[in-house]
This record gives C-alpha cells, structure tokens and sequence, in this order.
C-alpha cells in the first residue's frame, strides 16, 4: 500500500471549498523564519507570505499576510482596519485564539474567521504561498481560490 498523503485541515477546507491549491513540505528541513521556509521551497520570497496576528484598540483580532522579508506597518494596517492603533498579539495568545502555533499560522481554518487583510503585492503573481496550518507545510494557491474560502482585502500593509 501507498503512503497516505499528509493532509492538514486547511487543506481540507480547500477541498471541501472545492478550491483549487497546491501542498509543499519543507518538515525535512530546519527552516523556521520565513527567508528559510522561501529557501526551502526554492520559491521568492516576495511569493512566500506570513500571517500575523494583531489586536485594534476596539479590542477587535484582524489577520495581516505579508511577504516574509517585509514588515507589518502598524500605522498602515490599523488605518486598513479602522482602528486607531493595532498591535500584535503574544505568542501564547495565539493557539487559544485561532488554534495555531508560531510559525505554523495560517488565515484559513482559525477558530473564528477574523478580519483579512493581504499585502496588494500577492495580486503580482499568479499564486503565493502561506502556511498550511502546521509547521513544515505551505499552501499555493491563487487569490480568486482563496476568495473561495475566506473573505478578505488587498492593501498596501508593509513598511
């Protein structure tokens, strides 16, 4: 018999979704910053995206994904959002709020869908890559996929 296919649920939400992805593993490797999870891909990292976690003065979660090498504007993304002022969640705060570790969040299958913003960079190219819901597994798709699956705006969000 064949090895089954490791599938994480954002992959399952793909299908259900009937969105069309493509699935990446780098487990066998030690990448865990974003330029080495791009290296590891041998991808751009411009096409590589991370997803973060910020909290609004309202007391609101909003998703922020960027380009791995760029940093999150606080100012930018807070004027995305409404907000008066955001700023990033702790780390422990993370998988009791979405369910998912450091370095293993995606946008897709949180706990509670929050309000997603993506860098307008992403509409560059034809598909990019984010995290598939566990570390050592990335998702490529399209944005006209992901629109499938989870609402969310293009904004420019980086310093």
């Amino acid at each position: 018999m064949g090895k089954k296919e490791f599938k994480t649920n954002v992959m399952r939400i793909f299908e259900q979704k009937k969105a069309e992805y493509k699935s990446h593993s780098y487990a066998d490797t030690d990448a865990l910053s974003g330029k080495e999870v791009a290296e590891a891909l041998s991808e751009d990292p411009e096409r590589v995206f991370k997803t973060l976690v910020t909290q609004g003065a309202s007391k609101n979660y909003f998703v922020f994904m960027i380009p791995v090498l760029c940093e999150l504007d606080l100012k930018k993304a807070a004027k995305a959002v409404n907000e008066k002022s955001i700023a990033m969640i702790k780390s422990k705060e993370l998988l009791p709020l979405t369910g998912y570790v450091h370095g293993g969040c995606s946008p897709v299958g949180m706990k509670k869908q929050f309000n997603t913003i993506i860098h307008l960079t992403a509409k560059d190219f034809d598909t990019f890559f984010f995290s598939a819901g566990k570390i050592g597994y990335q998702v490529e798709t399209s944005l006209s996929e992901l629109k499938k699956i989870i609402p969310f705006e293009l904004e420019d969000i980086i310093v």
